[in-house]
């Protein structure tokens, strides 16, 4: 049953909500969280156990690696709604309530680029288990509930969400290494490069600048082609020292051509630093016409399971959604529909709880809206040249039709009389660009 919570906070375009749901995992299947595979089925010890204890199975903790899959999701970098932040340059707006869902998911996409970039696929937030203090219980065979009713209740407008008190001395003092503690000094500097001010990098004030090429403004819908574009012009035009050895490119007409990938992580990195930049590559598709067709669920499993995947901005019509993995035919996905207050992040030792989500959402594949940007994340050229023939080989053991959903093509875009995406560094966007982009944010399809 699901059952709708209206928030008591009153937002741009009508009430702000959140929809509580019960999400239910089968026992029997793997789920794969971006290219990490979990099992919650019992093992035969457990059950010889169980048959002894005279325990039911559902009375009995699901044996595997759940605790290792909570761990890992609430790790990942969750952005959502917030409310009483500086007002954005233009408007009086200081919430995103209402329309800034896109830009959230596209977020959330960058957010794990960075953080395969920085901390690598294999870190997890040491404290991600802490937020909630959750019952075992609550992971039974067939169900996952909310992790605790106060987390539901704060987000149902029932009471005001606590400042957490967790400080960053506090953090740090628990660590055992030196590891441990640079680790998370960079996880708070990404979760700051994507703070509601309008000094950071990747915060909802830049990206509605950035936006403002293709016609967009603070208040308008987002799609998100749209917002893969953004997403490169923000990365492209950020001066952060950290940042200069990571790029993103955004392919041309469900292309992506090699040669200018590899251009781009060929830059040099530095004034006499030759080394290869890593590369975010955005694939904006279609998966249909007006609904999205079923033929190609298989890639998109296939994409989610793949650990340099960084995760699928899609959504329902009207809502954006973060996919972030699978189970059978059911999406698993990051909403960031909960409009949260706004935390200051340039405060040394901000709260982090509120940037990593407590429980994971599904949703059938059958609902996707068929409008969508993928990510992948190549650390270095051979890691693109690998990646792009192990997706054409997905590609074409999974399309039905007789074209693929993208491909991959040797050479330049120029090579194929397209005009170069690469911009001057001084503009913001290229008039090719920008048409694109327009043309983009015109189409019915992409409006999420």
């Amino acid at each position: 049953m699901e059952i709708l919570y209206v928030k008591r906070h009153i937002c741009v375009r009508g009430v702000g909500w959140v929809l509580k749901t019960k999400t239910y995992f089968s026992r029997n299947s793997p789920v794969l969280l971006l290219g990490k595979c979990y099992h919650f089925k019992y093992e035969d010890e457990n059950k010889m156990l169980t048959a002894r204890s005279g325990c039911t199975i559902e009375d009995r903790v699901i044996a595997g690696s759940v605790e290792e899959f909570r761990k890992d999701f609430i790790s990942r970098i969750w952005l959502t709604y917030r409310e009483e932040f500086p007002p954005i340059e233009g408007s009086t707006l200081t919430t995103d309530c209402g329309w800034g869902c896109t830009l959230r998911t596209g977020q959330m996409l960058l957010a794990q680029g960075l953080v395969l970039h920085f901390l690598g696929r294999a870190w997890t937030w040491p404290d991600a288990l802490n937020i909630e203090n959750l019952d075992s219980e609550s992971w039974t065979s067939h169900t996952v509930k909310k992790f605790t009713a106060s987390f539901e209740t704060s987000l149902s407008g029932e009471r005001e969400i606590k400042t957490p008190t967790i400080s960053l001395k506090e953090t740090i003092g628990k660590y055992s290494d030196d590891r441990e503690v640079q680790n998370e000094i960079c996880h708070r500097k990404i979760v700051s490069w994507f703070g509601d001010s309008p000094w950071a990098l990747f915060g909802l004030h830049q990206l509605i600048e950035y936006g403002k090429k293709s016609g967009k403004k603070a208040g308008d819908w987002y799609g998100p082609a749209v917002v893969a574009h953004i997403l490169r012009k923000a990365v492209e035009e950020a001066r952060h020292p950290d940042l200069q050895g990571i790029t993103v490119y955004v392919a041309q007409d469900c292309t992506v051509y090699s040669s200018d990938v590899i251009d781009k992580q060929r830059a040099s990195v530095t004034s006499g630093n030759a080394d290869d930049k890593a590369v975010i590559v955005l694939v904006p598709v279609r998966l249909g016409g007006e609904r999205t067709n079923t033929d190609y669920l298989e890639f998109v499993k296939g994409v989610l399971s793949l650990e340099y995947c960084v995760g699928i901005i899609g959504g329902k019509p009207k809502q954006s959604y973060y996919f972030a993995g699978f189970q059978d035919d059911s999406l698993i996905y990051m909403d960031p529909h909960y409009c949260q207050s706004f935390v200051d992040v340039s405060i040394k030792d901000f709260p982090l709880e509120t940037f990593h989500c407590p429980s994971p959402k599904k949703m059938s594949f059958r609902k996707m809206d068929p409008s969508c940007t993928i990510g992948f994340y190549c650390r270095t050229v051979r890691d693109f040249q690998r990646t792009s023939e192990e997706i054409t080989k997905m590609l074409k053991m999974s399309s039905k039709e007789k074209y693929p959903l993208f491909t991959f093509v040797h050479g330049h875009s120029r090579d194929y009389d397209f005009a170069s995406t690469t911009a001057n560094e001084e503009d913001f966007f290229s008039q090719d660009e920008e048409r694109r982009l327009k043309r983009f944010s015109t189409e019915e399809f992409v409006l999420l």
